[in-house]
């Protein structure tokens, strides 16, 4: 069967190259005689391995020898608990903004530790927009201030950050890894799920300034303790030993191509051809404000939901799989991540057109 255009929200589809390259080294990964599914993590080939996806990682992040990476299980969800149990022991406050379903279940496991705030939501129109915020909401003493950067669900991003001053500013970025250059230092913390653009699910990777280390309440799990697995190199324990392998592969794969920089022109030209055919379409629209569109996640609706299954139905027997949206904003959701070929996205709005013209 040919290969579909996977428009899933994640885990997403790899690239090819990647792939290929995978599988050529499943039985014998350079000359050792076995699979990286089976090496020791402690063996020296693991250890080049794992030190050579950090090391790539810094290169094309540009991140400053003062934060440290590290390479975590656990999923993103896990660091909503890790995040005040490691950082808000100072004032024990903490400023979040809710944008999306996922900044809202950290906004709630936080509360368990401290003294949360939401300074903004746009939970009044299905957060179909990053909300506008009033600095003079902002806890002035808070430990850290929280933002989901993007939001998968409701395809919004931050094209500005707040402007935090000293209190660290965390973000989660799981949505929008490596897709464009960011301004490491401009954060105390990023951190994100790999299952977006990375790599396979199983691996969290944690980008966190040294100073903000070594201030976990005591009774933080081991495992969620940053300072432990910051000391060890990530190899506390057996970490996701083939999902890492993947991930400098994808790493070694968009420094070929060009770095972030060019990842972020290409996601920019993906995003312009299907925003520019909602915004001219009479049966297709787009769910979140033109400001606040992210390069990575675009929902879409008809005004009818049979209309709506119909589309998925139809564009997953055309091979254009996984468009089916999120339950809170219905209709339809591509996500084109990094491996989504701008042939994927012309494929997709050729079909729209088609179909809107079948269907009028």
């Amino acid at each position: 069967m040919a290969r579909v255009y996977n428009f899933s929200a994640g885990p997403s589809m790899l690239p090819d190259e990647v792939l290929k390259k995978a599988a050529a080294e499943m039985l014998d990964y350079q000359g050792s005689g076995q699979s990286v599914m089976e090496m020791s993590h402690r063996s020296k080939v693991y250890d080049d391995i794992i030190k050579g996806a950090e090391a790539l990682l810094r290169e094309l992040m540009n991140i400053p020898d003062n934060y440290k990476v590290l390479f975590l299980q656990g999923g993103a969800s896990t660091q909503f608990a890790a995040i005040p149990l490691n950082f808000m022991n100072g004032s024990g406050k903490a400023d979040y903004v809710i944008t999306g379903q996922w900044a809202k279940k950290a906004y709630q496991e936080a509360q368990k530790y401290g003294e949360v705030k939401a300074v903004a939501s746009s939970a009044d129109k299905t957060f179909s927009y990053i909300p506008k915020l009033d600095k003079s909401e902002f806890t002035p003493d808070a430990d850290y201030f929280y933002i989901c950067m993007n939001n998968t669900i409701y395809g919004t991003v931050y094209h500005e950050l707040p402007d935090t001053g000293d209190v660290p500013l965390i973000a989660d970025i799981s949505s929008c890894f490596l897709s464009e250059p960011v301004d490491v230092t401009k954060f105390g913390m990023l951190y994100g799920g790999a299952q977006k653009n990375v790599a396979p699910a199983g691996l969290t990777i944690c980008i966190i300034r040294e100073d903000l280390l070594g201030k976990a309440r005591d009774i933080t799990p081991t495992m969620l303790n940053y300072q432990i697995h910051a000391d060890a190199q990530s190899l506390y324990n057996t970490p996701p030993c083939y999902t890492i392998y993947i991930c400098k592969l994808v790493l070694e794969w968009l420094k070929e191509n060009g770095g972030l920089e060019a990842m972020r022109e290409k996601n920019v030209k993906k995003a312009k051809l299907l925003y520019d055919f909602l915004d001219n379409s009479k049966m297709f629209r787009g769910t979140v404000v033109p400001e606040d569109r992210s390069l990575m996640n675009v929902p879409f609706v008809t005004d009818s939901d049979e209309l709506n299954a119909k589309f998925v139905k139809e564009a997953t027997e055309a091979g254009l799989v996984n468009l089916k949206g999120h339950r809170t904003v219905g209709g339809m959701r591509a996500s084109i991540y990094n491996a989504m070929p701008y042939e994927g996205v012309e494929k997709l709005v050729k079909f729209m057109a088609d179909f809107e013209k079948a269907n009028s």
